[in-house]
């Protein structure tokens, strides 16, 4: 089996980083993807997991709207942050579990919703293709998977201007934002698909796609039921 922690991102793995981890990441505002899942009948008797769940800034949100929430992540300094924030917010009932995509083993009723932010693309596409059937398996029949990642939508002719068009939107600093060689280490050292890979492999693992959408034609995300 892949070492799912040697593939979780060295930085991720270090509590200094983590502790910045949310300002370089801009932020991000769960309230249009948890918005999304009530619109299709979650509601507060719902179970969701959120997978790579980092310091929770889904997961967290998620908590006080669904009726279980499993925070599942694999890096011990994302977990502890995780949990800091989780009892500072009163938030007992969260669940936060040490396992990734393939070694989250799911306990009790089939989950209604799996939701997962930049994280796939830290598994190779062999791995990803089993990761996404597992995530499948956690489900029930007309459960939701919404993904978020980083995919590439293009054909490989048009891979090199794709990059360099990314590269030059990098942040100038560090601290707030993602530079161009945080994004070329992205390039070259993990595992970022291209859109006609993953559609394929949603499919396999049982997935249909109900929506669709791409920013710059690297941010994809995906609304897909369990068949």
């Amino acid at each position: 089996m892949l070492d799912e922690l040697a593939h979780a991102g060295p930085e991720h793995l270090t509590p200094d980083f983590v502790t910045g981890f949310d300002r370089k990441q801009g932020y991000p505002d769960p309230s249009e993807d948890l918005d999304l899942l009530a619109a299709h009948g979650l509601d507060h008797t719902a179970t969701v997991l959120d997978v790579g769940a980092g310091t929770g800034q889904f997961a967290l949100r998620a908590a006080r709207r669904f009726g279980r929430v499993v925070a599942v992540e694999i890096s011990p300094a994302m977990r502890a942050a995780l949990r800091a924030r989780a009892e500072e917010e009163g938030l007992d009932r969260l669940e936060c579990v040490a396992a990734g995509f393939l070694s989250y083993t799911h306990e009790g009723p089939p989950a209604d919703a799996v939701f997962s932010r930049h994280a796939l693309h830290q598994l190779p596409d062999f791995w990803k293709a089993l990761a996404l059937t597992r995530l499948a398996a956690t489900l029930r029949p007309g459960g939701l998977l919404r993904l978020r990642d980083l995919i590439y939508d293009v054909q490989p002719t048009e891979a090199e201007p794709l990059l360099d068009d990314w590269l030059r939107q990098a942040h100038p600093d560090p601290a707030t934002g993602y530079t161009v060689e945080d994004l070329a280490t992205h390039v070259r050292t993990e595992y970022s698909t291209f859109r006609w890979l993953l559609e394929p492999m949603l499919d396999q693992a049982g997935f249909d796609i109900l929506d669709v959408r791409y920013e710059h034609r690297v941010f994809g995300s995906y609304l897909c039921v369990k068949r």
